[in-house]
């Protein structure tokens, strides 16, 4: 627990001072590239990306990744990660919102893990087509969390979409609190 602490410490820290090196016209000290397993394109938190292990809680408004959310996402997913805690569920965040260009290069890794767009779309939306890229989507991670937010997410407007994606919520439920029936996957 203590090395996850220190890891968002080091980067909340590494994160300000490229902000502020940003805001006073100087460049960014250089730091380590965040890369996908065989990705040669180098990603940055700066695109919602996450260090392989980083997990970000609902709270780390700091990493655009949780920053960027539409803001009634993000209130939504705060009050169920503290409802969730309330009965003894962590519930972390393992995406949220990504650039467009960091969504694609997830696109092109699923058509080479995959073999074919066709069955890449099955789990990764086109950069045009994903609510994470507008902030409209989050998964949620931690032992029993994506559970706990099938179960009870409709109280906060939360619905996972996809029936292949266990972990993906969007805000949709209606005012009455139903959810939209399940996609059979992010192709439709």
């Amino acid at each position: 627990m203590g090395t996850v602490k220190t890891k968002l410490v080091g980067t909340t820290v590494a994160s300000s001072v490229a902000v502020l090196a940003i805001l006073l016209g100087q460049p960014a000290p250089a730091g380590p590239q965040i890369r996908l397993v065989d990705n040669p394109v180098p990603m940055t938190q700066g695109d919602g990306s996450l260090p392989d292990g980083q997990v970000l809680t609902p709270y780390d408004v700091q990493n655009p990744a949780i920053g960027r959310l539409d803001p009634r996402l993000l209130a939504a997913i705060q009050n169920a990660a503290d409802a969730a805690a309330a009965d003894g569920v962590t519930m972390t965040i393992n995406s949220g919102w990504r650039s467009a260009d960091f969504q694609q290069s997830l696109l092109d890794q699923a058509v080479q893990t995959y073999g074919s767009l066709a069955a890449a779309r099955q789990y990764v939306q086109t950069p045009t087509a994903s609510r994470h890229v507008t902030g409209e989507a989050v998964d949620v991670g931690g032992p029993q969390a994506d559970h706990w937010l099938i179960a009870n997410g409709a109280r906060f407007g939360l619905c996972q979409i996809y029936a292949n994606e266990l972990w993906h919520f969007e805000l949709v439920a209606d005012p009455a609190g139903n959810c939209p029936p399940l996609q059979p996957n992010a192709a439709g």
